[in-house]
C-alpha cells in the first residue's frame, strides 16, 4: 500500500471498533478519500430485521454524498475483523457504480494488512445505470 492508503488502512482500523453488530459480531469498516483530499468514514449497523442492516461501504459513500459531494472519490478501503480481505456484497457493489467512476480503486483488506486491490468495473462489470433507465424509458 502507499502512504494514502496505509492512512485510510489506519482510519478504517481504528473505526472496527465502533461498528454496531450484535447479532452476526462481523465488524467492518470503510474509509474513503476524495480527489480533494477529504476523507470520510462508515461502519455497518446491523439490525434484527437484517434487510435494514447497512453496510460500513454504504454507510461512507453515503456519509459523503450527505456532506455535499466534495470532490470526487479517489479511493475506498474495506476492512473486516476478518483472517482474509472481504468482498462488498452486490447492494454495495450497486452504490459504488453510482458513485464511483469504473476506474475508481477499492481495496479490500483484512486487520492484519492482507489486501486486494479492484476497480470499481472489475467488481461489478456490466453495471446498472442511469443511461439503461433512460434508455428503457424511451422505447
Amino acid at each position: 500500500m502507499n502512504e494514502l492508503e496505509e492512512k485510510l488502512f489506519l482510519l478504517a482500523k481504528d473505526h472496527l471498533a465502533d461498528a454496531y453488530s450484535p447479532y452476526s459480531h462481523f465488524h467492518v469498516a470503510s474509509a474513503l478519500v476524495t480527489d480533494a483530499g477529504e476523507t470520510f468514514t462508515g461502519v455497518n449497523i446491523e439490525n434484527s430485521s437484517f434487510g435494514l442492516t447497512n453496510c460500513a461501504e454504504r454507510t461512507a459513500i453515503f456519509s459523503w454524498v450527505n456532506a455535499g459531494r466534495p470532490g470526487k472519490i479517489k479511493c475506498l478501503l474495506i476492512i473486516g475483523n476478518t483472517d482474509r480481505p472481504i468482498s462488498p456484497c452486490g447492494a454495495c457493489r450497486q452504490v459504488m457504480s453510482e458513485f464511483m467512476a469504473p476506474e475508481t480503486e477499492v481495496i479490500l483488506t483484512d486487520s492484519q494488512g492482507d489486501y486486494e486491490r479492484f476497480t470499481v468495473e472489475q467488481l461489478i462489470p456490466y453495471h446498472f445505470t442511469e443511461k439503461d433507465i433512460q434508455d428503457g424509458a424511451n422505447k
